[in-house]
């Protein structure tokens, strides 16, 4: 794994107010140049506050939302509405206090009795609006990603077949340890868009955090490993998920 950009936070607010900072700039720039901004959200504790972040002065004001065409990393098999929807959260959290329009907000089908066909519709979703890559790769101005304390990403996570998909852009996944059903972006995805933000937060994460750093030359035994992007991956951290490495020289205000 190459060696990303690492910023360091000294707690979870600050870490979303940089992240936001970042959001707004890249959205910024894909407007300026292209006229509108692809993202994929994602869920988790991190992105909640981060999204809590840009619906609030002065971030809610700083970007031309209209502009937005929002899209999710991965969702649970569950209604939209559901506690555990990704989706729910970030409505709850960001749409609902934002002017995105609603016809600009994709969300995954996760509630489809048909996973297959819910994935196969969202693939075709993506390559008709966004850019497409050599290879047919739909490519997204910003991915936002979690980490999970297993190295998962998305809903990519260790020991899954979905790990080995090079040639559909979304799919299903069984997570056994979880005993439910998932939809997720592939890899190749993910490795294709511009931008990429790992937003990592609290002890919990120190000892993923910490394997993670130390591993980066050797073979990927977790997920995040496997991220090779195309454009630009950057780790955001605070003190207490990055304590013990070598991201500690790193640290920002």
């Amino acid at each position: 794994m190459a060696s990303p950009p690492v910023h360091v936070h000294p707690d979870p607010a600050t870490l979303a107010r940089a992240a936001a900072q970042r959001f707004v700039n890249l959205a910024r720039s894909a407007i300026s140049r292209r006229g509108v901004f692809h993202v994929a959200l994602a869920g988790g504790n991190t992105p909640r506050r981060l999204y809590q972040t840009l619906a609030a002065p002065p971030w809610r004001e700083a970007v031309d939302w209209s502009c937005l065409q929002v899209f999710f990393g991965d969702e649970r098999a569950v209604a939209p509405d559901h506690p555990d929807s990704n989706y729910r959260m970030a409505r709850e959290n960001l749409l609902d206090h934002l002017p995105i329009p609603a016809t600009h907000v994709h969300r995954m089908k996760g509630e489809s009795p048909h996973l297959e066909t819910a994935a196969t519709e969202y693939e075709e979703l993506l390559t008709r609006m966004l850019p497409v890559a050599e290879g047919g790769v739909p490519c997204f101005d910003l991915i936002l990603l979690g980490l999970g304390t297993d190295g998962h990403i998305a809903s990519l996570f260790p020991g899954t077949p979905v790990l080995e998909i090079h040639d559909r852009w979304v799919a299903p996944v069984y997570v056994d340890k979880l005993r439910s059903w998932r939809l997720t972006l592939t890899l190749p995805v993910l490795n294709r868009a511009r931008h990429l933000l790992l937003l990592v937060a609290g002890a919990a994460k120190n000892a993923i955090v910490c394997d993670v750093f130390a591993r980066r030359e050797d073979a990927p035994r977790y997920p995040v490993e496997r991220l090779s992007p195309r454009g630009t991956l950057e780790w955001f951290l605070d003190e207490a998920a990055a304590a013990n490495t070598g991201a500690e020289g790193t640290r920002a205000p």
